[in-house]
């Protein structure tokens, strides 16, 4: 439980840095005269979330334990598609960390095994990502109405260019970086919805994590499903 909490507080420093840093930015370069109404505006170019990871077409016995967490930050070119505005595309590149805590362990010589979870201390997959986000965009939104409903759906690319495994038991610590059959580059389906600063962000992989990664010649088939809070800026 300490460790979980000290997990929670560091995960949540970081993220309260980087959105004041976004909040300023796009202050000093997003503020107008009061009286001018811009017929040009834009929306949501700017955003960061908060995730909760979840694996999904878990083989037998994998099971996830302790916080599996992540961050996105990035921008989105907001490009309105009708004359009020409202109903736009957003094509964006962003940045992704991911931190799955579960049960299968990975050895540098390749091999894949579920471990029972009072048979190792901690185990943790973490993955970075440079991310493409695609999606079309309905908002109820006006040149001075900043405040307002939206729904966004979608897709997003990402290319993992980094990631790294370590487990670790009362014996022996295994460390694994840049995982021979990760998929590195993968791809899902996105949605989020909510009103103002606070919306609820899904993104279900479309891909599987692992390639060619086998548990007693059953092929591995995990794919992220990440639950969200997203905050747009500007």
């Amino acid at each position: 439980m300490v460790a979980i909490f000290r997990y929670i507080c560091v995960m949540l420093k970081k993220s309260l840095i980087i959105f004041i840093v976004l909040v300023g930015f796009a202050k000093s370069y997003g503020q107008t005269d009061s009286v001018f109404v811009d017929n040009k505006y834009l929306e949501d170019q700017f955003y960061f979330s908060l995730n909760y990871n979840l694996l999904v077409n878990k083989p037998s016995g994998f099971n996830q334990n302790g916080i599996s967490g992540g961050f996105t930050i990035g921008y989105i070119r907001d490009f309105p598609l009708n004359e009020r505005r409202n109903v736009a595309l957003g094509v964006g590149v962003g940045y992704a960390y991911n931190a799955y805590n579960q049960n299968l362990k990975i050895s540098d010589s390749g091999l894949y095994e579920v471990i029972p979870n009072d048979d190792f201390n901690s185990n943790r997959l973490t993955t970075y990502a440079i991310e493409l986000p695609l999606e079309f965009r309905w908002r109820t939104s006006t040149a001075i109405n900043h405040s307002f409903w939206r729904v966004y759906i979608g897709a997003k690319f990402g290319y993992v260019f980094a990631n790294k495994s370590k487990y670790t038991d009362a014996i022996e610590t295994i460390k694994v970086k840049n995982i021979n059959e990760f998929q590195n580059f993968q791809y899902g389906l996105t949605f989020s919805a909510g009103y103002s600063s606070f919306n609820l962000s899904l993104y279900y992989g479309l891909n599987t994590l692992f390639k060619d990664a086998y548990i007693d010649d059953k092929l591995i088939n995990l794919k992220q499903f990440n639950i969200g809070l997203m905050f747009y800026i500007l």
